[in-house]
């Protein structure tokens, strides 16, 4: 590598710069994130050299600082937003030593260098998004192996370090692991809110005009002979509408469920038992939901319990919707489509499908009871956020925190 060096008008004097606590995508420990951001030449004036050694000194001082020649440093320029810096014989965790290449700089700029998952990508910018609105800037962090022919593999992203100037960080907060510091995480989607808060309005719309057409205790009532007028046409007409837009939106989180890059709203995480040790976290769950336990494991999203209701309740859904327009059907039945889709309501008869679809509202409701009382009771007792996050998208953690279904809180 050759050495070029981004020039520096005269007089003026770069602000020092304060390094944050390193957050990892993957298996890399922070301290190894930190040392491989601090690798650069021994006399090196650049800011963020100097911050990241002053850190890694700091805060890992079991963990040296990686040698790198004047020869093996390519800087940062204004037309190439990261830099590259060759470490020989770094240590690697199977005991075994190898030349790796750090690449460090722009988060976007080094995003679009090295292959990622939609998933990692997600949670990649939802950390980075976390610091940038706490005044600190995400420097990315990759790395790549070199082979024994001299060539250099695949660039693999390890995290990033939130760094600031100094003349700013004390009104930035704090990137510590303090204890009783706490950081909010970004973890559901606009677009899942949007659906969730959807739901809201049109199940209660739903379960009040069903409720109607099944006993219409409201109204005018025919008596003597005297017409009740078309009251009970616009609860249906009402009723019929709202279950439109509920299977629109259905679709919508069908949809996302396949396509979204958001970890938390693909198919795979609608089933949480995915191992033994997922087993266990479920009935660790249960043992503090039945207050065996004080403690219960931490998840940034969904515990494996609230999952399987969830799910469960989904499934409910979907039954309730075909049940519905089966009924919805028996009123088109000149019309081929319709006619087949209530099929299978002439082979148990008309009460039955009503009685069901009745039952399945009455179970829906006994879960939106729990619901409300198991978020409200997550927002005033465990501060993790459950009822907020619904609505600005984010929960609250403390920092140091080790979720179940997500990396180390810093």
């Amino acid at each position: 590598m050759t050495t070029t060096t981004a020039p520096v008008p005269s007089g003026v004097q770069t602000p020092a710069l304060v390094v944050g606590t390193a957050f990892s995508l993957g298996t890399m420990s922070e301290g190894r994130i930190m040392a491989l951001a601090a690798a650069s030449p021994p006399k090196s004036q650049d800011p963020v050299d100097q911050a990241t050694a002053k850190a890694l000194k700091s805060n890992y001082p079991t963990l040296n600082l990686p040698a790198v020649a004047d020869e093996d440093f390519d800087p940062a320029t204004m037309e190439r937003r990261h830099s590259l810096a060759m470490i020989r014989d770094y240590p690697q965790g199977d005991g075994t030593f190898s030349d790796v290449v750090v690449m460090r700089g722009d988060m976007n700029t080094v995003m679009s260098k090295v292959k990622m998952s939609r998933e990692k990508r997600s949670e990649l910018k939802r950390n980075a998004s976390l610091v940038e609105r706490r005044g600190w800037r995400p420097l990315a962090v990759a790395s790549a192996t070199v082979d024994e022919n001299d060539a250099i593999g695949p660039f693999k992203m390890q995290g990033f370090i939130p760094v600031c100037p100094e003349t700013i960080h004390g009104s930035a907060d704090d990137v510590t692991t303090g204890p009783a510091v706490w950081a909010r995480v970004n973890v559901w989607s606009a677009s899942l809110r949007v659906q969730h808060w959807t739901n809201v309005a049109v199940v209660f719309i739903l379960s009040c005009t069903g409720f109607l057409i099944m006993d219409p205790f409201i109204g005018p009532f025919a008596y003597n002979g005297i017409p009740t007028g078309f009251m009970m046409g616009w609860i249906r007409f009402i009723h019929f509408t709202a279950a439109f837009i509920w299977l629109v939106v259905a679709l919508t989180r069908v949809w996302s469920a396949f396509t979204s890059r958001d970890r938390y709203l693909r198919w795979p995480s609608m089933w949480p038992l995915k191992k033994k040790e997922d087993v266990r976290n479920f009935g660790r769950v249960i043992q503090h939901y039945i207050f065996v336990k004080e403690d219960a494991p931490l998840f940034l999203a969904h515990n494996p319990l609230q999952q399987l209701a969830y799910s469960a309740v989904y499934v409910a859904c979907v039954i309730q919707m075909i049940i519905g327009f089966q009924l919805f059907g028996l009123y088109h039945q000149t019309n081929a489509f319709w006619a087949f889709f209530s099929t299978p309501i002439h082979w148990i008869g008309v009460p039955a499908m009503r009685l069901i679809h009745v039952i399945i509202m009455f179970l829906l409701w006994m879960f939106v009871i729990m619901h409300i009382y198991l978020v409200f009771r997550a927002e005033s007792l465990e501060r993790h956020g459950g009822l907020s996050a619904m609505i600005s998208g984010g929960v609250w953690v403390k920092r140091g925190s080790k979720p179940v279904d997500a990396p180390m809180v810093e």
